[in-house]
């Protein structure tokens, strides 16, 4: 069985992972749209376990299936709307599908074609396990009219179509935001039950412990958070400073600066020796980058303890 850490990167490398014939994808934008229903033909349909790199929006308005997010499993059932985003593990099975949508689109995608600063405008985005909403038979008349619309446009042939494409998920976003999202607050769920900041706190803490210990004398980068994570490094960067309030970079330098003074505090230790076991390869930059933070260099942050 496929590790639950398999990233795909796109819908075509889904499917054709799954063995199903994909023609109908076009992801080549960024941007895809289809019906299930013309995808998939005998049933059930299972999918591999998979982590996807990309958001996704499922419209059902007669389906019957079982979606697994993480460790929470939730019902396929008519007009269900299902909101998943990159890195959470899923799986699906599809029971029966009569008419389906999905929409799936890339971070890419949603900063080019529907709004620069698109985690501003719809933090709702970054949230990390939604669950499944059924609508009122309006309001998926309203989601319905949407996401046919779109459908339309990104198979037609306009010289407009990436920017009337890119309206049209502003207004759907716009009415998911209504629909779900009008209490959400990115900074709230950072402090109480974002999973991705608390595994990149961890990670963190873990990282200085073993630079502390002598276990590892390597800085680890934004990089190599996104990647314990399996996550990409655009995606995580937003979540933390969405989440938290700082940059995953303002988290390391922080840390850096705290773990130096504890160590500034040992006498036994010289700069040098500190600068190493923060993962400093010269002392003058360990300097540097103390004094760029502190105003102090950390001879003279020394000299100031009693």
């Amino acid at each position: 069985m496929p590790s639950k850490n398999l990233v795909v990167k796109t819908l075509n490398e889904l499917y054709e992972l799954m063995g199903l014939s994909h023609d109908i994808v076009d992801q080549t934008s960024g941007f895809s749209i289809l019906y299930l229903q013309d995808l998939f033909k005998d049933y059930p349909v299972s999918s591999i376990p998979f982590r996807p790199n990309f958001f996704s929006f499922l419209f059902i308005k007669d389906a019957f299936g079982n979606y697994t997010i993480d460790d929470l499993s939730f019902p396929m059932v008519p007009g269900t709307v299902y909101f998943t985003n990159p890195g959470n593990f899923r799986k699906f099975i599809w029971n029966s599908v009569t008419d389906t949508c999905l929409v799936v689109f890339t971070e890419s995608y949603l900063k080019e074609q529907v709004h620069p600063d698109i985690y501003r405008e719809f933090s709702f985005l970054l949230t990390e396990t939604v669950e499944p909403r059924v609508l009122t038979p309006d309001q998926f008349a309203i989601i319905e009219e949407l996401y046919k619309f779109i459908y339309r446009e990104h198979h037609g042939d306009s010289p407009y179509k990436n920017k009337i494409i890119g309206s049209a998920v502003v207004t759907l976003l716009l009415k998911i935001k209504e629909y779900f999202f009008q209490a959400y607050n990115p900074i709230y769920e950072g402090n109480r039950s974002s999973q991705i900041v608390k595994t990149f706190k961890q990670n963190l803490e873990q990282h200085f412990r073993d630079l502390a210990n002598g276990k590892t004398d390597a800085q680890l980068r934004v990089q190599d958070y996104a990647d314990k994570q399996f996550l990409h490094v655009n995606y995580l960067s937003s979540v933390i400073t969405s989440k938290t309030g700082k940059s995953i970079s303002a988290w390391i330098a922080d840390k850096t600066i705290a773990e130096a003074k504890v160590m500034l505090h040992d006498k036994q230790m010289n700069i040098k020796e500190i600068a190493g076991r923060l993962g400093f390869l010269e002392a003058s930059h360990f300097s540097n980058y103390f004094k760029k933070h502190t105003t102090q260099s950390p001879a003279d942050y020394r000299k100031q303890l009693v």
